[in-house]
């Protein structure tokens, strides 16, 4: 069951995941209300959500058009939906106007609070935040209560799952039933009938899988998402004031958004294509200027923002990983295409140095490890190889040795990529690399690598003292699965096993 969910999870981007999470709760939100088990009218609901889709559509076409900048329509649909869930639908001519100026809110604080492209604040959270300060109209966040729990528990642990965020939700959540217990002990209140509240009669769930881990305010790494959690956590506890103001879900938020901005690299690059290159039948590295200022870690990831007509149902954003490493003058990123490829894909293929691809919210725990002397092993299927590139690359570049194994699998011995680069390493640093093929029909007379998949007892054989190693496994979604059960059943620990963070290779 968990298997048929992954799969069916990594057909579909982020992005459209939330979007379907957020239909089905107004859906069954529509549903309780009929039934009266919700205290709002059913048609203000339908009003509500349509009238938010039309301001903040319109609206962020406007600003898009305005900055110059790549319209995305699943931003506005998403916040949209959002502000439908905690905004309690109008009841009078007075609610409506809340409900456009927190629609224009959330759109322009993209444009407008927005640092080198980048915004600072989570709009939803900025939006309703600004509406309390100046028009004294605050969301009610009705999304948060009994009838709604388990249908936002389901949702949420889909969302959680997507985007591999645990560490966040679960920070957020410890530390805010821990604040929510501690205070309530401090105030004499009953600790249970405190942990009750908070659970089922606040947005805590909602909040920690759908607003909190909004990918553009968010911290790059885990240790730092860690304490995002804590912090917004320990702020949204409904007892929580400072002196007669007492702090909501969206101003906990935007306190959290802050730190996130200061510990986050401030990038959001603007880049036109200087050439690509066919590195196999289905595989093109694409090669940008690299701006001076930009910074990174070999092996992390970006979120590639690509306008094009009549974008598809997956979007018009993707995640890529780098391929180059920070020592060298140019960005690259390695991209496999299908035959029945996503509009994204095909826009990307016809890219010229006159089209602008927007890269921002560099992130990933998919990097070396501080202590040289650690063994690593790579283990890469097909484009999945291009975190290790950057990675070599880099050592390469710095001169800097370290005890690693490379397994590198692929069908055919045309699909192999940057072997110049991996052959280079083997010469000047040491580094093993073991070829394998998993097409042993008409293998080259030349051929000199493996055949076959890899497996345990091919790992056992090539790295002897396997567990005292740490294991790097980027891929095909299905290979990175298989193989953290297999190094499992060999007895690697988890801590010892780190996953590239790539959802989807549509």
């Amino acid at each position: 069951m968990i298997r048929a969910v992954d799969n069916w999870l990594n057909r579909i981007t982020m992005y459209r995941l939330v979007l379907y999470v957020l239909i089905a709760l107004l859906g069954v939100a529509f549903v309780l209300s009929y039934a009266r088990l919700l205290n709002f009218d059913p048609v203000a609901l339908l009003f509500s959500v349509g009238f938010l889709i039309a301001v903040c559509g319109t609206t962020n076409w406007i600003f898009a058009k305005a900055f110059g900048a790549t319209t995305n329509s699943e931003s506005g649909w998403i916040s949209a939906l959002i502000l439908a869930l905690i905004i309690t639908p109008p009841q009078s001519a007075h609610d409506i106007w809340f409900l456009f100026w927190a629609g224009v809110l959330a759109m322009a604080s993209k444009y407008i609070i927005a640092i080198g492209r980048k915004h600072l604040f989570n709009p939803v959270g900025f939006a309703v935040a600004l509406t309390y300060v100046l028009a004294n109209q605050s969301a009610s966040w009705w999304v948060g209560c009994a009838p709604m729990l388990l249908w936002v528990l389901i949702g949420s642990v889909l969302v959680v799952r997507k985007l591999r965020r645990f560490d966040l939700a679960l920070s957020f959540l410890g530390m805010a039933l821990a604040t929510s217990l501690v205070l309530s002990v401090f105030s004499g209140d009953n600790p249970l009938a405190a942990l009750q509240n908070i659970v089922l009669y606040s947005p805590l769930i909602f909040f920690a899988a759908v607003i909190l881990t909004e990918p553009l305010t968010t911290p790059p790494t885990q240790p730092l998402r860690v304490v995002y959690g804590m912090l917004v956590g320990c702020l949204f506890s409904p007892q929580v004031h400072f002196g007669p103001v007492y702090v909501t879900p969206e101003l906990a938020l935007l306190a959290g958004n802050v730190f996130s901005y200061l510990v986050s690299p401030k990038v959001a690059l603007g880049l036109r294509l200087k050439r690509k290159t066919k590195l196999a039948p289905d595989v093109y590295d694409f090669i940008f200027a690299r701006p001076p200022q930009m910074a990174f870690a070999p092996g992390q990831y970006m979120e590639w923002t690509l306008g094009h007509a009549d974008p598809d149902s997956r979007g018009n954003r993707r995640y890529f990983t780098l391929a180059s490493s920070p020592t060298e003058p140019e960005l690259r990123v390695g991209v496999k295409f299908y035959k029945a490829s996503s509009s994204f894909k095909k826009a990307m293929l016809a890219m010229n140095d006159k089209t602008e691809i927007v890269a921002n919210q560099l992130a990933g725990d998919f990097v070396l490890p501080d202590d040289k002397n650690q063994k690593l092993v790579f283990i890469a299927g097909g484009i999945g190889v291009t975190p290790f590139r950057s990675m070599i690359s880099y050592m390469l570049d710095t001169y800097e040795r370290r005890p690693i194994v490379l397994f590198y699998a692929n069908k055919t011995v045309d699909e192999i990529l940057y072997r110049d680069v991996f052959d280079r390493a083997q010469r000047e640093l040491g580094t093993e690399v073991v070829y394998t093929l998993t097409n042993a029909r008409n293998l080259p007379a030349s051929w000199q690598g493996r055949v076959g998949r890899l497996s345990p007892k091919l790992i056992q054989a090539v790295v002897p003292d396997y567990l005292d190693c740490m294991f790097y496994i980027s891929g095909p979604n299905a290979m990175v699965y298989s193989f953290k059960g297999v190094l499992r059943d060999l007895g690697i620990k988890s801590s010892r096993i780190k996953t590239d963070f790539f959802p989807g290779f549509t």
